[in-house]
């Protein structure tokens, strides 16, 4: 768990800290306002964009080679970007860790999934994981505050390195893989088509910033639903499918796809608006901005750990699902009354907000992953690569569209204000306060999605443990009742 721990704080501590890093990285080498975004957006992109690829890879190559090549390449993908001396470097090595990171997502969650099927291990190794996956992020912030502040930017992307390395030492500790199975052959149709459709709807959302009406962002985000559904009709007519639709044909497993990409949006959101709030309104440093995002980090871990570890074998997933879903809501609705100039405001709304939304994370974040990931070790890494595949692409969705929603509101103020620091600091927290007013209605209609599909657990007996560890090969039907459901 170790292992597998280390391994997957490096794939969500870099969707993360290079926020803190980004003011001063983007003064380094000489990037516009509008192009700072894809430093992290590059990022999350080809890793979500890639995961489902990364997932099937690592069902036929097997779990334990494929964490090792994602290590190694994430680490020298890294090396690369801290020496950037561009900002076209820069963007290079971040999609290039984003692409080793989607080999490296999905064969740690398979391995948690595959190792740990007795009822207690496997929700305390959840618990665990889902610590890592959300406090890791937190954790990125701190990390990269730090560095920025102590040596430089750059070493927000060193750092990498000693830590791949020393997880990859600990590959030996991971049970062994068996052959490679080469009679079945990749989904490289669904491979383009998956990568395609989200790369078009984030570049659609991230053009936004200029007018929803612009003949490129609308003909981006058609091209992108269209994609996506032609994604789904190859899959269903491929003989070896890149995403086997009795993964994600259940209601209740694919509601709980839809809560992990959903809450991401507010999760990404606020880390980025947080940071420039900190730096540039409120002039925290690189290193005190991390240390004020340690109550997010704390929540996190707390709610995944102690409450949902705790309640999940004693409540229906559903109620503790919705009631954290709430939560976060309430917590990011705490920062749409921010406004410049307040007093205390860290204390009065910034901390009530993170404990909120933190605690509230965790709690969501822990049982869905368990849910989802509830299929038979031949699909454990298509499962996986769908649940980091929906974290990813809805951290770069809600990067973009509430970037540009930002962008917006910020201009219109200052257009109607006048101009001057004070005004140019009320227009950028106004710009803030109107995202996370829309990310606060993105998290309670996934709070009613949640009621709606969520109902049950698929797959899991009491206590979490599944129910069924066999699942049909490529190409064949469930053993069922002929339906795309799972077996029961």
């Amino acid at each position: 768990m170790v292992v597998v721990g280390l391994a997957q704080i490096l794939v969500v501590l870099d969707g993360t800290i290079v926020n803190i890093a980004l003011p001063s990285a983007q003064a380094d080498l000489g990037m516009s306002d509008a192009d700072r975004q894809w430093v992290i957006t590059a990022y999350t992109l080809a890793f979500g964009g890639l995961l489902l690829l990364g997932g099937r890879v690592t069902d036929l190559l097997g779990r334990r080679r494929v964490l090792l090549v994602g290590l190694l390449g994430f680490a020298a993908a890294s090396m690369l970007g801290g020496a950037a001396t561009n900002p076209g470097t820069l963007l290079l090595a971040r999609t290039l860790q984003g692409v080793f990171a989607a080999g490296l997502a999905p064969a740690a969650l398979a391995l948690v999934s595959t190792m740990f099927s007795e009822p207690r291990e496997r929700n305390r190794a959840f618990a665990v994981y889902g610590a890592v996956s959300g406090s890791g992020a937190a954790v990125g912030l701190l990390t990269g505050g730090v560095l920025t502040d102590w040596l430089d930017w750059r070493w927000c992307l060193y750092v990498n390195a000693p830590v791949a390395l020393v997880a990859a030492c600990g590959r030996a500790l991971l049970p062994a893989d068996g052959p490679v199975r080469r009679s079945t052959r990749l989904d490289l149709p669904g491979a383009l088509l998956g990568c395609a459709g989200p790369v078009a709807l984030v570049y659609g959302f991230a053009r936004a910033e200029g007018g929803w009406g612009d003949p490129v962002v609308v003909g981006a985000l058609i091209l992108g639903a269209l994609l996506l559904a032609l994604f789904a009709l190859a899959e269903r007519r491929a003989p070896h499918p890149l995403l086997p639709l009795r993964v994600v044909a259940d209601r209740v497993r694919g509601g709980c796809f839809l809560v992990i990409g959903l809450t991401q949006v507010g999760l990404f959101g606020v880390f980025l608006f947080l940071t420039y709030y900190l730096q540039t309104v409120l002039r925290y440093s690189p290193a005190l901005t991390g240390v004020a995002f340690l109550p997010l980090a704390a929540g996190m871990a707390v709610g995944a750990t102690v409450i949902a570890a705790y309640l999940l074998p004693r409540v229906p997933p559903r109620g503790l699902v919705v009631s954290a879903l709430i939560t976060v809501a309430t917590g990011m609705a705490l920062l749409t009354r921010l406004r410049a100039g307040m007093p205390d405001v860290y204390l009065t709304h910034l901390l009530p907000a993170q404990v909120l939304i933190g605690l509230g994370l965790g709690c969501a974040m822990m049982p869905a992953m368990s849910i989802a990931t509830s299929v038979g070790p031949a699909d454990a890494g298509a499962a996986a690569a769908t649940v980091n595949s929906a974290q990813q692409i809805g951290g770069s969705l809600g990067v973009a569209q509430l970037n540009s929603v930002a962008t917006s509101a910020t201009a219109s103020y200052a257009a109607g204000h006048g101009t001057g620091e004070a005004v140019r600091d009320e227009a950028v927290v106004h710009g803030y306060a109107v995202a996370a007013g829309v990310s606060t209605g993105i998290l309670a209609a996934t709070a009613v999605l949640a009621a709606m599909l969520v109902t049950s657990a698929p797959g899991l007996s009491r206590g979490g443990r599944p129910r069924d560890a066999k699942a049909p090969v490529d190409g064949e039907r469930p053993a069922s009742q002929g339906t795309l459901g799972p077996p029961r």
